[in-house]
């Protein structure tokens, strides 16, 4: 059986990653004022201009019913199966759409990732990995499915302005954010984003810290695949996390730099690792 992997834009990968693991990626839709366009051809560097210039955030809107009906028989007509990982169903309506799709079509499993970004990556990658051991795409997506609670995923902000204005923290804390140069970590725990450790001072030092913090909380990774996703940063910062995680025993470290949406709701200077923390557990 031919299945075919599918996910959203906010996944957040390269193209080199994207063509590796032969993804089909249906894409969110980001309004820069009245200008509408795929994430992917509006980037997160469009995203910061924008923001720049104009003072407001972008809005975006989740893949609809209509877009997932046409992306999957699309793919359908070259797979004979679709295995769907959907960005988290407590962050977006679109796996709740692409699930209600599913429904109506045959050969068409959904996943809920509860997470975004690069974590939605990782349980793609063993999607794609067991389909091509063999496995079929039932099976796929109920071990998918098992492995969900185990993806770490979070990251770390320089500043709050984004969540600020996108209404996702409140005045005071974004003002004594910024005076204390507390830098907070924000974890996807249950589907949602939640605040976690919070750092304070020179940026790369709360980078370490978090990235030392999160090896400590999260201590059992499966060592195979591990991603760090930022939105901006400069190479010196990337290349000492990845110092840190080839330290720990990682063995394939893969650096991406956000989308449109995902840039839309956190902004500069914000970068996470990224893995599946069952390390000891049976694949």
């Amino acid at each position: 059986m031919k299945i075919a992997i599918s996910t959203e834009s906010t996944v957040d990968v390269t193209e080199e990653i994207k063509n590796k693991y032969n993804l089909k990626i249906v894409p969110f839709t980001v309004l820069l004022g009245d200008d509408a366009e795929p994430d992917g051809k509006i980037s997160g560097k469009d995203v910061i201009a924008y923001v720049d210039k104009t003072g407001k955030l972008p809005k975006t809107s989740a893949v609809n019913r209509k877009q997932y009906e046409e992306h999957f028989k699309n793919v359908l007509k070259e797979y004979d199966a679709v295995v769907h990982i959907a960005l988290s169903s407590e962050i977006s309506s679109a796996c709740a759409n692409a699930k209600t799709v599913a429904e109506n079509l045959e050969n068409v499993f959904v996943v809920d990732s509860r997470s975004l970004s690069t974590g939605v990556a990782l349980l793609c990658i063993y999607a794609y990995e067991l389909a091509e051991k063999g496995l079929g795409a039932e099976e796929i997506a109920k071990k998918c499915e098992k492995r969900v609670p185990f993806v770490q995923a979070s990251f770390v902000l320089k500043r709050l302005d984004y969540l600020y204005k996108g209404g996702r923290c409140s005045a005071l804390a974004f003002f004594g954010a910024n005076v204390l140069r507390i830098r907070p970590q924000i974890i996807l725990k249950n589907g949602k984003m939640q605040p976690g450790r919070k750092f304070r001072g020179n940026f790369d030092q709360c980078i370490k810290k978090y990235v030392e913090g999160t090896l400590e909380d999260f201590s059992s990774p499966d060592l195979s695949h591990v991603f760090i996703t930022y939105t901006t940063a400069d190479e010196q910062t990337l290349e000492n996390v990845r110092d840190i995680l080839t330290a720990r025993g990682f063995k394939d470290i893969m650096i991406t730099r956000a989308n449109a949406t995902i840039t839309s709701h956190c902004g500069e200077n914000c970068l996470g690792i990224l893995y599946i923390n069952d390390g000891k557990a049976e694949k």
